[in-house]
């Protein structure tokens, strides 16, 4: 056993997401500071996410081709270029919006496949570790969101003290670390390595892949219920991460400064509710848990937003958000890998993070149009309102029962191929296993 290869990938996440948290309060301040309007904020947070989806929907055969080791490095390079070249053409006075909306679409576009690459390796990683998959889960979940509290609070005072070209800047090196610990921790991991067994590319053998993973995704009614209902929170969470939480800091709360430390107060409680389900989580029913979690951390944000202009009750408000979003990933991620069986992870959860990305780009562009013709009010009530109804799914419909039970991994009457009636008579590529951030679904929320 060894627990390198774990340690890295969690270093590497925790460089990258802090950097990533960086680019989450930067753009849109670069955006808002330089033209004045919502609208083109969330017309930048469309171009970055729009890619994202098709990433994800492609991206599962790719990795398991190329290398989930190559692939996560090579995101993380590109990443590292394209938000450094914003600052950099700014500088020389260049900079056309058009450009920053195409390097934005650059980086959403890799991003999500690196990110992939990393989390479907987690149960194979966590079994070289000695832990369990559930404790691994909660770990890196709460790494990640330790790394979005640094660094929200460390781009609200960089962009106070030297503004958002520095942070940018600042982002683009984090990624180049992230590239060098995979690059050079996660080399000799077979499942980090090219699957060769996929057999000969061919576009007939890529679509039977993707569609092996949509096949398991529909034919498992809480998969399904899951990826439907991050879905919606997640475009709404992009609307207001993009667009409202950055107006709303400007015209009431004095700025940057005070948008970091929220987003920054968030991280912090949502690594505290990781950590605690982490340590104490499993006692209790996942759905329970799930759907409280869930209720508390979604439209209570949007509501004191909208009704208040001071920092101190949205501190609190986002406090406990933060508290009830740090259990929901490590419940999601148990739930994938037990329902999903490790050959098929790489292609289920291309598909199920494409799904659940699927309004992230009309949730930033209907942020960004709604302030500016209705006002930043009405849009955080509208936001508000609709998060409410999406999270009462998980108590008012049946199927979310099976999240308190461990699933084979083959729901229905789904089939390996080479069997009767399979879906593919080609070779299957063996998966080791995952993501959003990439991922199995995860909610957004910041």
């Amino acid at each position: 056993m060894s627990r390198r290869p774990f340690t890295a990938v969690l270093a590497a996440n925790t460089i990258s997401i802090a950097g990533s948290s960086l680019t989450l309060i930067g753009v849109p301040w670069f955006v808002l500071q330089t033209t004045g309007s919502a609208g083109r904020a969330g017309i930048v947070a469309f171009c970055a996410t729009l890619p994202v989806i098709v990433a994800a929907l492609v991206g599962g055969p790719v990795i398991d081709r190329i290398g989930r080791r190559r692939v996560s490095a090579a995101s993380d390079v590109i990443c590292g270029l394209a938000v450094g070249a914003i600052p950099l053409l700014h500088h020389a006075g260049v900079l056309e919006f058009w450009m920053l909306c195409a390097l934005m679409a650059l980086g959403g576009l890799v991003h999500t496949p690196g990110l992939t690459a990393r989390y479907v390796l987690l149960p194979n990683l966590a079994e070289h570790a000695g832990t369990t998959v559930a404790r691994a889960a909660s770990l890196y979940d709460a790494v990640s969101r330790g790394a979005r509290m640094i660094g929200a609070a460390l781009a609200g005072v960089l962009i106070a003290a030297f503004g958002a070209e520095t942070v940018l800047l600042l982002d683009a090196a984090t990624f180049g670390a992230s590239a060098l610990l995979v690059s050079a921790f996660l080399r000799g991991v077979p499942a980090a390595e090219p699957q060769r067994t996929a057999g000969k590319v061919s576009f007939a053998v890529y679509r039977t892949e993707l569609a092996e993973g949509w096949t398991f995704l529909t034919r498992s009614r809480l998969l399904m219920g899951i990826t439907v209902m991050v879905m919606m929170t997640n475009g709404l969470d992009q609307g207001w991460s993009s667009v409202l939480l950055p107006v709303h800091a400007r015209d009431s709360l004095g700025g940057a400064t005070a948008m970091g430390l929220l987003v920054a107060l968030f991280g912090g409680s949502a690594l505290l509710g990781a950590l605690c389900y982490g340590a104490w989580g499993e006692r209790f029913p996942r759905r329970t848990v799930f759907a409280a979690a869930f209720l508390a951390s979604g439209a209570t944000r949007f509501a004191v937003a909208a009704f208040t202009g001071t920092t101190l009750p949205l501190a609190v408000t986002m406090a406990l958000a933060g508290l009830g979003a740090g259990m929901l990933n490590p419940i999601l991620s148990t739930v994938m890998y037990e329902q999903v069986p490790e050959r098929l992870r790489s292609r289920v959860s291309g598909v199920t993070t494409a799904g659940c990305e699927l309004t992230m780009p009309l949730g930033g562009l209907t942020a960004g149009l709604l302030v500016d013709g209705f006002g930043a009010a009405h849009a955080l009530l509208l936001f508000g309102g609709t998060y409410l109804l999406t999270t009462l799914a998980p108590v008012v419909f049946p199927a979310w029962r099976a999240m308190e039970a461990k699933a084979s991994g083959e729901p229905g009457d789904f089939r390996e191929p080479g069997q009767p009636g399979d879906l593919s008579r080609t070779e299957p590529t063996p998966l080791p296993g995952s993501a959003r951030e990439g991922r199995s679904p995860h909610p957004s929320a910041k």
